[in-house]
């Protein structure tokens, strides 16, 4: 029995680097903070494009997320420009 343990122990510590692998994860305006959003650079200007105020606000708003920032932006940052830079985000590769 301590065979079959170990050898399935060992099965899982081989197996484990590829299971925890990240990989990326796509930008959401829901759940992707602005602070990983503007670190890749065809996001951020697709955010600067859509929104080009928002460049002063980037250490403030830094741990939030574009729809949380969406009902504090004045309706500058609407449903439809959410959707839009989703749109936008969801090209990113």
């Amino acid at each position: 029995m301590k065979t079959v343990f170990a050898a399935v122990a060992a099965i899982a510590l081989i197996a484990a680097p590829a299971s925890f692998a990240q990989t990326p994860s796509k930008l959401s305006v829901e759940t992707t903070k602005i602070s990983e959003v503007i670190k890749n650079p065809t996001a951020k200007a697709a955010l600067e494009k859509a929104l080009p105020e928002i460049t002063a606000y980037y250490e403030q708003i830094g741990e939030m997320t574009l729809k949380e920032v969406a009902p504090m932006s004045q309706g500058a940052l609407d449903d439809a420009k959410l959707a839009a830079l989703q749109a936008e985000f969801d090209k990113i590769k």
